[in-house]
């Protein structure tokens, strides 16, 4: 399993890429953030493929990542020149002209906000066992929760024991408590963290929850999203 000696060329969190690294037997990794007005952002690639299949995706509007984002589940392509991988005809064309052999990429989930992707690479065809697969789902829930707390701003996380004015955050926090199985700090991190990505205050955000126009209860079959 190769180690991560060139991250930091390729995004300031080299330590995120590398922890797929050493738990998987994988080539490559890398881990993006995007997601409503958030913009996208490469936090951290391996090496040259790694973020050339992340490029590719974005670029081209097209591929796998794009699927996990919406359903909030892995999708396993354990081999990229397989027929299956022809629902996304322009992103099969492009990373057949790199080395990639298979892919698979993982939600970046904290509770129900889904805030990037982390997409794993192999030179060679390979299928992910189920241990290997809740391994990895392990590993993107940690990484979401770290990477939503560096998201924001030092006085945006402050801890939720700190009274706030607002009726309303105090009632959506405790829902989103109930709904995640969460602190009182996550919840409250997981309401910015989607005001954040949406572009939308966080009293706004707040008020959608209590008038539950917004639930953030994981989906059945997601990946674990609680911190690990």
């Amino acid at each position: 399993m190769p180690e991560v000696t060139s991250a930091a060329a390729y995004g300031p969190h080299g330590d995120l890429c590398a922890a797929f690294l050493q738990e998987l037997p994988i080539d490559g990794a890398a881990v993006s953030i995007f997601g409503g007005s958030a913009a996208e952002t490469l936090m951290c690639a391996s090496d040259v493929t790694a973020a050339r299949l992340d490029e590719l995706q974005y670029d081209l509007g097209d591929g796998p990542r794009w699927d996990v984002f919406r359903t909030q589940l892995p999708v396993m392509i354990p081999d990229l020149s397989a027929a299956g991988v022809r629902l996304w005809p322009a992103f099969a064309e492009a990373a057949a002209t790199t080395d990639a052999a298979a892919l698979f990429v993982f939600p970046l989930l904290a509770g129900g906000l889904v805030i990037g992707v982390a997409e794993l690479y192999c030179t060679s065809p390979r299928e992910f066992s189920p241990a290997q697969i809740s391994r990895a789902t392990h590993i993107a829930s940690r990484t979401a929760w770290t990477l939503l707390r560096g998201l924001m701003p030092d006085h945006e996380t402050e801890s939720a024991a700190i009274p706030v004015a607002r009726r309303e955050i105090h009632q959506a926090t405790g829902m989103v408590l109930v709904q995640t199985g969460s602190t009182a700090a996550e919840a409250l991190l997981l309401l910015r963290g989607h005001a954040f990505a949406s572009g939308r205050s966080l009293q706004d955000t707040a008020v959608d929850v209590v008038n539950r126009r917004l639930n953030f209860t994981p989906a059945p079959d997601a990946a674990d999203s609680g911190p690990q």
